[in-house]
This record gives structure tokens, sequence and C-alpha cells, in this order.
């Protein structure tokens, strides 16, 4: 189970890649890139020859420009990227980015089986137009990717990502469902504590514990009894939390 610390870690080491700034042409120089919104998965259309074909590429993006989405994701499970080579992931990045409309952004997926190889995968297509990196969690040795095999993996792609990078898990690849299950599980009753019961007062009394600063409410909301600080600390304590 994961404690405090190393989710911790990741969140740290994650926020570093969400919060950079990029120079795409949607997100423009100096700013940081929002990424709400709807972006469709693209498919990667390929010639009777198994050829990528781009001219139909680029003639879908020309269609699905005519709707508000955000953006677009390529490169994910429906654009068949496991059979691509590494030069036509670039080349596709490449190509719809020149097509697409300028204040759109694009999510490419730049997941490799090594760490070194998604660093250096995800650093090209930011170079050939990629606003934003999606990347898979590798999972060939998937009895041996961990929690801290994974945070360590995602840790230092977003340490050396010139653009944003964006978790894609797929539970029934990498099986990975036992721990999302009991985060969740360690997450009820606190969640449930400052939500439901304590609301505020319990919120900002878990911040202090968590090492932020809470500190008092405003009136008419008052601080929370003796008696229910100590409930709400043992709904945290019971679950690892403090």
């Amino acid at each position: 189970m994961l404690g405090p610390r190393v989710w911790s870690s990741v969140r740290q080491g994650l926020s570093r890649g969400l919060s950079r700034n990029v120079g795409g042409r949607a997100s423009g120089e100096g700013r940081k890139v929002d990424i709400t919104g709807i972006y469709p998965p693209l498919t990667t259309p390929f010639t009777a020859t198994s050829e990528v074909d781009y001219g139909k590429l680029e003639e879908n993006l020309q269609k699905l420009g005519a709707f508000p989405f955000k953006g677009f994701v390529i490169q994910g499970s429906n654009g068949e990227f496991p059979f691509l080579t590494s030069s036509e992931r670039l080349e596709v990045v490449s190509r719809v980015r020149q097509a697409m409309p300028k204040d759109k952004l694009l999510v490419a997926g730049s997941g490799c089986e090594s760490t070194q190889a998604t660093v250096e995968m995800t650093v090209s297509m930011a170079q050939v137009g990629a606003d934003v990196a999606m990347v898979l969690a590798p999972c060939y040795y998937r009895g041996r990717m961990s929690s801290a095999a994974l945070i360590h993996h995602y840790t230092k792609v977003a340490d050396l990502s010139p653009i944003p990078v964006v978790l894609y898990n797929v539970p029934a690849n990498t099986g990975q469902w036992e721990d999302a299950q009991k985060l969740q599980l360690r997450l009820i009753e606190p969640n449930t504590a400052v939500t439901r019961r304590f609301g505020i007062p319990g919120l900002k009394k878990a911040m202090d514990w968590l090492g932020y600063y809470g500190g008092p409410c405003r009136a008419p909301l008052q601080e929370l009894s003796p008696e229910e600080e100590e409930e709400l600390r043992l709904d945290f304590t019971n679950n690892g939390w403090l």
C-alpha cells in the first residue's frame, strides 16, 4: 500500500511536468497549458499496402476541425501506435500539427517501454509540434511494474519533458487495479468526514495536520470541538494518512 509520502513524491514530480511553460503553437510561448475540454482520439489511417495514409489523416482532421473540440489525441490506443515505427510516430505528430487548427491543442502519446526511450520520444514529439505528452504506463514486464517503479518512471519523464505530461494507464495492461482500489478505500472515510460530517472546519484542520495552512474559519463557522477533532483524527489515522 502506498503511504502519503510516496503519493506526495509523485504529485510533486508530476506537477513539475504539468506546470511547465511551453512554446507550442496552440499554447503560445510563455503560457501554461489548460487541458480542460474534449479531445477526440484519432485513428491512424493506412493504405492498402499498410503505409500511413497522411492524406486521409489530414482529410479527417479538416472535417473534425469544424467541431468545437479543445484539441485532439493522437497515438493513443485508437491510433495503433505500437504498430508504428519511431519515425512514423514523429511524422504523424508533425503532419497533424500542420493540418489542425492553430487554436487547438495536440496531445500526443509518447509512451515507450523504457524510461529513456519515453523521454527521448517525448522530447522529439515536442520538437515537431506536440503541446502535451500522454504517457502510457510501461507494461511488458508488468510483474515488475510496482508502484515505486511507475512513480520513478513518471517523475523522471515529467522532470525531463519540455511539455506537460498526462498519465495514461490501461489497468488491463498494467494490472494496477489493486493499488488503485486500496487508495480509493483509504480515501473514503477521510473524504466523508471532511465533506459530510465536519465541513470546512474539518477540511482546515486536516490541512494543518498534513503540512498545509488551514487556520481558523470565519464566523459564524465554529472550530471543531475536542471530541470532533479526535473523531476526525481517527478517520485519518486509521487509514494511514497520519
